[in-house]
C-alpha cells in the first residue's frame, strides 16, 4: 500500500506531518508538497516553466519532497515521476482551515484531489477548522493541536483502504472541527457559499491603486449542509464529490 500525501499549505506545514502520522502504519507514505504556500490556486497546473522536486528534511526530521509548483503539480510529479508506481491512495491535507461549500473549486487542497481522481486513484481531501484567522496561510505554524484530526483521518483512511471509494464518488472531502463532539463522521451536502466576496481598493504611496479580494463569513448556515454540520453541530463532516461535470439535461429545445 503506497500513500502519497500532499497539501496546499506547503511542505513545512505541521498539518502535512499530522496527515502522515495518522496513516503511517497503514502503508508506505511519501510526502510531496509545494515549497511555498499555495492556498487558493485551485486545480492550477504549471506548464510554462520547469518544475523542481527537491528531497528535503522536514520539521520532524523525516524526509519529503518540496516542489516548486502547485498541489496539482505535486500529485502529477509524485504519481508519475517520484514514486516508482502510482500510489494506492492520495491524501491532501491536513489543511489549516475548513474547505466547505461550493467554493471548494478555488481550494488547492481540493485541486490536488481532483487531479488524483483523474488518475482513478482513491483520494481524500482533509481539512481542520481554525478558529483564529491569523493561523491560516502561515508557513510552519505550530500552535494547532491535530490530535482529534489525526484519529479521525486514520479511521477514515482505513475505511477507504479496506472498502475502496463509494460507488460513483471521485473525491471524499472531509472537514473536522477543532474539538468535535464525537469522532462519528456525518455526511452532508455542500452549502451554497461560506464567504461573501468583495473587493477593497487602496492606494499605494505613489498614488497607484491596488486591490484586495476580501470576504466575510455568511451567517446563515443551511441545515443539512457541510457548513452547518461543522460550525453549528460541531461534528466531523464528509461530502462525497464526483468530478463528472456533465449534466443529464436535454437542452435541444434551447439550442433551437
Amino acid at each position: 500500500m503506497k500513500i502519497l500525501i500532499t497539501n496546499d499549505d506547503g511542505v513545512t506545514s505541521k498539518g502535512i506531518l499530522a496527515a502522515r502520522d495518522a496513516v503511517k502504519d497503514l502503508g508506505e507514505t511519501t510526502i510531496v508538497a509545494p515549497v511555498t504556500q499555495q492556498s487558493g490556486v485551485g486545480h492550477a497546473i504549471t506548464l510554462m516553466k520547469p518544475l523542481r522536486a527537491t528531497k528535503m528534511k522536514l520539521n520532524d526530521g523525516s524526509e519529503g519532497y518540496g516542489v516548486t509548483g502547485t498541489p496539482t503539480d505535486c500529485v502529477i510529479l509524485g504519481s508519475k515521476g517520484i514514486l516508482d508506481e502510482e500510489p494506492d491512495l492520495i491524501i491532501s491535507g491536513i489543511n489549516l482551515g475548513e474547505n466547505l461549500s461550493k467554493s471548494i473549486t478555488t481550494s488547492g487542497t481540493l485541486g490536488a484531489t481532483f487531479e488524483a481522481a483523474s488518475f482513478k486513484i482513491p483520494t481524500i481531501a482533509v481539512s481542520l477548522q481554525v478558529i483564529r484567522e491569523d493561523l491560516k496561510f502561515k508557513d510552519g505554524v505550530m500552535e494547532i493541536d491535530f490530535t482529534h484530526a489525526e484519529r479521525i483521518l486514520r479511521k477514515f483512511a482505513k475505511k477507504v483502504i479496506e472498502h475502496g471509494m463509494p460507488e460513483g464518488v471521485s473525491v471524499l472531502n472531509l472537514n473536522m472541527p477543532v474539538n468535535p463532539v464525537s469522532d462519528d463522521i456525518v455526511q452532508a451536502s455542500l452549502a451554497e457559499k461560506m464567504y461573501s466576496t468583495d473587493v477593497e481598493k487602496r492606494v499605494d504611496p505613489y498614488g497607484h491603486p491596488y486591490y484586495w479580494i476580501i470576504g466575510d463569513l455568511i451567517g446563515e448556515d443551511e441545515i443539512g449542509s457541510d457548513v452547518h454540520t461543522l460550525r453549528v453541530l460541531n461534528k466531523p463532516v464528509v461530502t462525497p464529490i464526483s468530478t463528472d461535470m456533465g449534466m443529464d439535461v436535454d437542452i435541444s429545445k434551447w439550442l433551437e
